[in-house]
């Protein structure tokens, strides 16, 4: 994982409405980046809703959420759509932004190795800076762990 305390890497990606957006367009502002596996999976669901459900939240207290996996803008434009989702996603298919966050690399699942989307939050504050780095999400309370 990235080091609290580290400039956060810039990043450019595409948005499911197949806008572009940078860290750049954050400056000023706290952000909850987000990297997840898969658009309507089970634990990627749940962490989802409870960023939704306490996204008001979040903007009271001046942060701005942006989700990220290597899911396609269209996948992600279903996923925002079936779960009112009032946040962006970006699709990193090119991996890009995940390997720049230390976010991709090397998963066991029973016991058997691949290569996947390690799920990962960084907190960053107005300055591009790392404040927090979540390594061991908790999909059902993770607005608890970021905010705590």
């Amino acid at each position: 994982m990235l080091q609290i305390g580290t400039k956060a890497p810039h990043f450019e990606g595409l948005i499911e409405t197949g806008e572009r957006v940078s860290l750049a367009d954050y400056a000023g502002k706290k952000l909850v980046l987000y990297f997840y596996p898969k658009d309507s999976t089970p634990g990627c669901t749940a962490e989802a809703c409870d960023l939704r459900d306490n996204y008001e939240r979040f903007l009271s207290l001046g942060y701005e959420v942006l989700g990220v996996s290597r899911d396609s803008t269209a996948s992600h434009q279903r996923f925002i759509e079936k779960y009112q989702l009032p946040f962006h996603l970006i699709a990193d298919t090119d991996l890009t932004i995940l390997k720049a966050y230390e976010a991709w690399g090397e998963k066991k699942n029973y016991g058997k190795v691949t290569m996947g989307t390690l799920r990962t939050t960084y907190v960053i504050d107005e300055q591009g800076t790392i404040i927090d780095a979540i390594g061991k999400v908790n999909t059902k309370a993770h607005t608890t762990q970021i905010l705590q």
